[in-house]
């Protein structure tokens, strides 16, 4: 679940549908068109090669049929709720000493965040992304700030 939510940033509720058959054969860099149960738009899952390396380690262990899901619940034959998966985070996130209030959709803003800061993908693209309908939107997630647009001000033209 971690991967494929830090490396996708879909929301969890969507990545819990996904089915084992879904992902079986994808390979790194193709896609998986997932319905987004929050706003009914298609938006996509794609495998980069550290997700494809986690889930074919995973399905290789697994003995589970196509149609089971992905992220399947231990009580009955539905998967992980998402209630679930926000407790497993905050488990993992006070593991590790970290000190905020994480969640399911930590995930999502930390993709956001880690294309921004680190590869310099422009916010616009990451709300294009996300499936956002307003620039505020994306702009919370990814933390911008009054002083960060202000900064540009000092820029020499």
């Amino acid at each position: 679940m971690f991967t494929l939510g830090i490396n996708n940033g879909l929301r969890c509720g969507d990545l819990l549908r996904l089915t084992v058959g879904d992902v079986r054969n994808l390979k790194p860099g193709e896609t998986l068109t997932v319905r987004e149960q929050k706003t009914g738009k298609d938006n996509i899952l794609m495998i980069n090669k550290t997700s494809y390396k986690i889930l074919k380690q995973y399905l290789d262990e697994t003995k589970d049929d196509d149609n089971e899901y992905l992220f399947k619940s231990r009580k009955g034959n539905g998967p992980l709720t998402v209630g679930t998966v926000n407790a497993l985070v905050k488990s993992w996130c006070r593991s590790l000493n970290l000190k905020g209030n994480f969640g399911t959709h930590s995930l999502r803003k930390t993709f956001g965040y880690i294309q921004r800061k680190k590869f310099g993908v422009a916010w616009e693209i990451i709300g294009k992304r996300f499936n956002h309908s307003s620039p505020a939107v994306t702009m919370r997630y990814l933390g911008i700030e009054d002083k960060e647009v202000n900064g540009i001000l000092m820029n020499e033209i």
